[in-house]
């Protein structure tokens, strides 16, 4: 029996096929808390926040533990064979559940997997990394986030998948897929349009495709976003990248990798997305409209003006530093 929290919460037994979701809020609520924490106490009080908040019922402790014997019959509909359980404490209940218990725990270990070969056979990393973003049903904990306890842990869920995603197309370069995955990250930028990491290896991946005016681009647009919605600019590794782009010999040669067309793959869905029409990609070969000569010229003058501003903050540091030192003594 395995307890799925990657979407919608659920419990699919394998050995019949059957997959059971709770019916109604507060069992699904109760299901996902209890999962999450699974071999750890979790006093009635806790439940009973992560069920009604600031609003429980007249007797919260019975209705608790209607919700939790509807949840042991669920268990035993479900084909469990004992080793899954909710057990009765003095302070609270416990989950007990079996080996290879819940689809995050599959996720982490085949992530684990994928990051610990990914320097040695990168198309290993690629394969192990895609059947973990596949797990995915839909946002983590969907219909369960009642309390802290599920909120908090679908944050950290939807953080892992998002590094899962970069460590994916990190080891595609890695592998020579650049021609493959650049359609994936333009879909990613747009996705998650302040994540610089997705920037920078969407860049690479252009570049390594002779594609530099678009790859130069995709740094013009990280940086409008990051403007725009963080009032910043970007980081220091965008900014090397694109100095990297802007440098000849500083960034390999395009690699003539597999042709495009010879594995077909998709982006990992995206939770909660499915049935969307994907963002369009963007401009390539004689659409793009840009005057490289022009673009270069003009992001290496906004590049200078970057060095310098950080160079003139960083003067002003060191005197309001010196200033603060010599008051004190």
């Amino acid at each position: 029996m395995q307890f799925r929290i990657l979407g919608p919460v659920e419990i699919h037994d394998e050995r019949r096929g059957l997959r059971t979701v709770p019916t109604g809020s507060k069992q699904r609520v109760l299901l996902g808390a209890l999962v999450v924490k699974a071999g750890h106490l979790l006093s009635y009080h806790r439940l009973i926040d992560e069920l009604w908040g600031e609003h429980p019922p007249a007797n919260p402790a019975n209705a608790l533990q209607a919700h939790i014997a509807r949840l042991r019959k669920l268990l035993e509909d479900a084909g469990s064979t004992g080793q899954e359980r909710i057990d009765t404490h003095a302070l609270g209940y416990q989950l007990h559940t079996g080996p290879d218990a819940t689809d995050a725990g599959r996720f982490h270990r085949l992530c684990a997997q994928g990051r610990a070969v990914i320097a040695t056979d990168p198309e290993q990393a690629v394969h192990l990394l895609r059947q973990a973003l596949a797990l995915w049903r839909g946002p983590a904990l969907q219909g369960s986030l009642g309390g802290d306890i599920c909120l908090a842990e679908a944050a950290q869920l939807e953080e892992n998948r998002l590094v899962a995603l970069e460590t994916l197309y990190e080891a595609s370069l890695r592998a020579g897929l650049h021609h493959e995955i650049t359609g994936e990250l333009e879909e990613l930028t747009g996705d998650n349009p302040v994540r610089e990491r997705f920037y920078e290896l969407l860049m690479v991946a252009l570049h390594r495709c002779g594609r530099q005016a678009e790859a130069l681009g995709a740094y013009e647009r990280a940086r409008t976003r990051l403007a725009e919605e963080l009032g910043v600019e970007p980081g220091a590794a965008l900014r090397r990248r694109v100095r990297s782009i802007l440098s000849p010999g500083r960034e390999p040669a395009p690699a003539a990798g597999r042709p495009a067309a010879s594995v077909v793959r998709s982006l990992p869905a995206r939770p909660g997305t499915a049935g969307q029409r994907p963002a369009a990609p963007a401009p390539r070969g004689g659409a793009v409209v840009l005057d490289l000569g022009d673009e270069l010229a003009r992001l290496r003058r906004r590049l200078e003006s970057l060095t310098r501003e950080q160079e003139d903050l960083a003067r002003r540091f060191d005197q309001l530093t010196a200033r603060t030192a010599a008051a004190a003594r």
